[in-house]
């Protein structure tokens, strides 16, 4: 004989249904969709590459580690010339820097002596990469730099290009022209993550910068990490969100492409657009320099 079930089994089986219900339909948090297989290509083309089996599918395994349209797409539609970059030379960002400054005096006056770079020109770097430390970027950079080397496949290009506002889309042609280059530029930057985070005993998903993949408070792509990043504090280890590593990494970077003390202004100019190829950020530095040592 079929059992009556009570009213207050059937209000609790309505109430489970509804939960699971508004489980499976709501988006997840911190993710743009479910995780799907939008890496499997990329996963064989790093372990093609030499990368260990045993590295890599653990490490895309990482629920924290997935395919991010939203964030990316930003990287497509950014100009330099929208940035206010008046904010910088303001009273209170030249009364930041010139207390940076005198906190991180060792520091810069260490860097300064190996390098041969003004400690000016180092603070302003960082005030205006990531004002001073304070604000170093929201993206895990292992999504970023994954998702945009992953762009060599149509379909997952296409899904960056859905996740532009239309108000905001560039010319169809021009951006697919752009998705081509930076996706083998995303590789070799993801390449040069993997191998940084392994070297360093870091977990490459714990890692957050910009939407184009820099980080720390230098603001270096990865692959500059590898080369240029320099242990500013002794202890052993390159890591770029430590004060003391992120000011010898801007000198021994700046150096690297020919800063010199005495150079000329246009010199100066043409070095400090290495760091960012915009001439408003590089006036901008010159600009916060001068109020330093003015």
């Amino acid at each position: 004989m079929e059992m009556q079930l009570s009213s207050s089994h059937i209000r609790l089986r309505i109430f489970l249904i509804f939960t699971i219900f508004l489980i499976l339909s709501s988006p997840l948090s911190g993710h743009e969709a479910l995780k799907g297989n939008e890496f499997d290509k990329l996963i064989q083309r790093l372990i093609h590459d030499g990368f260990e089996k045993e590295t890599i599918e653990p490490l895309f395994s990482n629920k924290s580690v997935f395919f991010t349209p939203k964030g990316v797409s930003s990287f497509f539609i950014h100009t330099e010339s929208s940035l206010n970059y008046d904010q910088f030379t303001s009273e209170k960002s030249i009364a930041d820097a010139l207390k940076y400054i005198d906190t991180y005096k060792d520091e810069l006056n260490q860097a300064q002596k190996i390098y041969g770079v003004d400690k000016t020109i180092i603070t302003a770097i960082l005030l205006v990469e990531t004002r001073l430390g304070t604000y170093l970027g929201p993206h895990i950079v292992i999504n970023t730099l994954s998702t945009m080397a992953a762009l060599t496949d149509e379909a997952l290009r296409e899904k960056i290009w859905e996740a532009i506002p239309d108000k905001k889309k560039p010319n169809k042609d021009a951006f697919i022209k752009k998705v081509e280059s930076r996706s083998e530029w995303g590789y070799k930057e993801l390449k040069a993550l993997i191998k940084y985070t392994k070297q360093e005993g870091l977990a490459p998903e714990t890692l957050k910068g910009s939407y184009a993949g820099a980080m720390g408070i230098s603001q270096f792509m990865p692959s500059n990490v590898l080369t240029l990043a320099k242990d500013g504090n002794n202890d052993g280890k390159i890591d770029l969100f430590t004060h003391a590593d992120a000011i010898s990494s801007v000198a021994n970077y700046l150096k690297h492409h020919g800063w010199k003390p005495g150079i000329a202004r246009q010199k100066q100019h043409e070095v400090l657009f290495r760091y960012n190829h915009s001439n408003y950020y590089v006036d901008t530095l010159l600009k916060i320099s001068d109020k330093l040592k003015g």
